[in-house]
């Protein structure tokens, strides 16, 4: 096992633990063997199902050869074509209807994996910019990411979901009952997001530079997250803000402070991952505008702080 492949193995089993933990609180040692037997089910059902589980989420639509709109078609063909030179089966290409600029892959293996791109992404970021997120999603696929991200989700949520249980369903008094049950309640949600943390982080950085080999242009994306980082602080992204045990999935946090979860970021300071990117390409100048100009494919006019101005009218209207 690689040492990449064994601190995988070590962080999930860490999420597996915590899971038991809150089993024990509830139910003894009869609930944490339940626990695990959860747990166990839940990897095993994420690993068949961890695109479809994620996609649905955030209400991606995948783009099918007749689809009608060039400005998807370019980008799908975009996508397709970096794949094909990085010697992955060419996924299934999603578009989620969403105004923060943003995007994720998921999928058990390359030969299932999908990736996607919020309309604002496209709409905001020239098309190399757009080519050089994608190659970054193209990297987490490449290297075998995109289940463990999205295993370590499903486990994340649930322990935060069972947290919340221990505060009812206490466990009785030899075990501290509800001084132990708040403690939990409070500190495995804690847990879980630290060690999301770890995994995010380490992949993030090895991303990027997998990315950049992909599309052979690391300013690309590192001007990319400059505006995707700046936009994203302003705009909402709801489907995220319920969901926030897949936060750690796409390239910026997509969290704004909605909720408890959002108190630990699940990214690397996209500065530091800039400043590495820049290193990569020699400090290269910031992309040409690209066929649609200092605007993203879908039309949508940037302005001096990349922000859409209120005229944009992608295909959704």
């Amino acid at each position: 096992m690689t040492a990449n492949g064994l601190r995988t193995f070590m962080l999930l089993a860490a999420l597996t633990a915590l899971f038991m933990g809150v089993g024990y609180l509830i139910g003894g040692a009869g609930g944490a063997v339940l626990a695990l037997g959860v747990a166990a089910a839940m990897n095993l059902f994420a690993f068949w199902n961890a695109d479809k589980i994620v996609l649905r989420m955030h209400g991606a639509r995948e783009i099918v050869p007749e689809e009608r709109d060039p400005r998807l078609r370019q980008y799908a063909s975009d996508t397709a074509r970096m794949a094909q030179g990085a010697g992955l089966p060419v996924p299934r290409i999603f578009v989620i209807d969403n105004p923060q600029p943003n995007a994720f892959a998921t999928g058990r293996d390359p030969n299932n994996a999908a990736v996607a791109a919020t309309t604002g992404l496209l709409a905001q970021l020239s098309r190399e910019e757009v080519m050089g997120v994608m190659a970054h999603e193209l990297a987490h696929v490449k290297m075998r990411d995109t289940l463990t991200m999205t295993v370590t989700a499903t486990i994340a949520g649930a322990i935060g979901f069972l947290a919340q249980f221990a505060l009812f369903f206490g466990g009785g008094r030899e075990r501290g009952g509800i001084i132990a049950a708040l403690a939990l309640a409070i500190l495995a949600p804690i847990a879980a997001s630290l060690v999301q943390m770890a995994i995010s982080r380490a992949r993030e950085y090895e991303a990027d530079r997998v990315g950049a080999e992909i599309c052979g242009q690391p300013q690309w994306l590192a001007s990319a997250l400059e505006k995707i980082e700046r936009s994203a602080r302003r705009t909402l992204n709801e489907s995220a803000e319920r969901h926030p045990a897949t936060a750690h999935m796409f390239i910026i946090n997509p969290l704004n402070g909605q909720g408890a979860d959002n108190l630990f970021s699940t990214h690397p300071a996209t500065a530091n991952r800039i400043a590495r990117l820049r290193e990569l390409g020699g400090a290269a100048p910031t992309p040409p505008a690209g066929p649609w100009g200092h605007r993203g494919p879908w039309g949508g006019a940037v302005d001096g702080d990349d922000a859409p101005r209120s005229g944009f009218g992608g295909p959704w209207g």
